[in-house]
């Protein structure tokens, strides 16, 4: 089975595979300095509740924007699965297509792996939103050619900036707002409006904006954890894809391992 492990600025999601079939998936808190004997205390009874063992993992691929992170989850593998992990856009797992910005190097280990699923899974011309802690917007062609893309403050940061930097300004959580009216009431209606339907906004303008650009149809493909938030109240999603990330290390390493 294979484990993929996706590290992002806010969480690390492990997904355990059988074929191209998720088995489990489990989520922490990324924290660069946890070492590689936390994370086998916490995955490993996590592991043995799915009835799985060490024994059950032959393959392992990392995908990470955390540099730091990195040199604990290869520990991870070598010492409690007895891998080498495979490294998404490295050695056997590197990149395929094309990256036609000004540095490819600089381009985020998840966008990447989410253009590699996108264009296994949709075809075509395909903007992909990924909502992290960042929102990235990232444009692929029909022939699957990164091609270039929009980075926005995701809008728990925006939320955050707004509260942090107002003296009298509550903590909300975020949430589709009640019935459709633009006018608050209140101070907590009014901050979850402008937030909310101000994302709603940006997204939809900046989409329209991408495709009258790319001059062809193009599919909006949405994933992320607040992609379903967003999904009720925008038509903009072609598809909503939770598992876009995942699915493209699995691709990754089935070409890894077919090399």
């Amino acid at each position: 089975m294979l484990l993929a492990v996706d590290v992002g600025n806010t969480n690390v999601v492990f997904a355990l595979f059988e074929g191209r079939e998720i088995r489990a998936r489990w989520r922490i808190a990324t924290d660069p300095r946890r070492t590689a004997d936390e994370y086998a205390v916490w995955l490993l009874q996590l592991l043995a509740i799915e009835g799985r063992g060490p024994g059950d993992v032959d393959r392992m691929i990392i995908s990470t924007v955390v540099p730091r992170a990195r040199h604990n989850l290869a520990v991870l593998g070598q010492k409690y699965f007895g891998l080498t992990p495979l490294f998404a856009g490295e050695g056997a797992a590197d990149w395929d297509f094309p990256i036609e910005v000004e540095a490819p190097r600089s381009l985020g280990a998840d966008r990447a792996v989410n253009a590699v699923a996108a264009h296994a899974k949709y075809f075509g011309d395909l903007i992909v939103i990924d909502f992290g802690t960042a929102t990235t917007f990232d444009v692929v062609d029909f022939k699957g050619a990164y091609k270039g893309g929009i980075i926005a403050p995701g809008i728990n940061l925006s939320l955050d900036a707004l509260v942090n930097n107002t003296a009298k300004l509550p903590r909300i959580a975020i949430e589709a707002p009640r019935g459709n009216s633009l006018i608050g009431r209140n101070t907590e209606d009014q901050m979850l409006i402008g937030v909310y339907w101000g994302y709603v906004a940006m997204m939809e303008g900046l989409i329209a904006r991408l495709r009258a650009e790319i001059g062809r149809p193009a599919k909006v493909v949405a994933t992320g954890g607040l992609a379903l938030l967003f999904d009720k109240h925008t038509e903009i999603f072609d598809a909503v894809d939770a598992d876009l990330t995942l699915e493209g290390l699995a691709i990754l390493a089935a070409k890894a391992d077919a090399a």
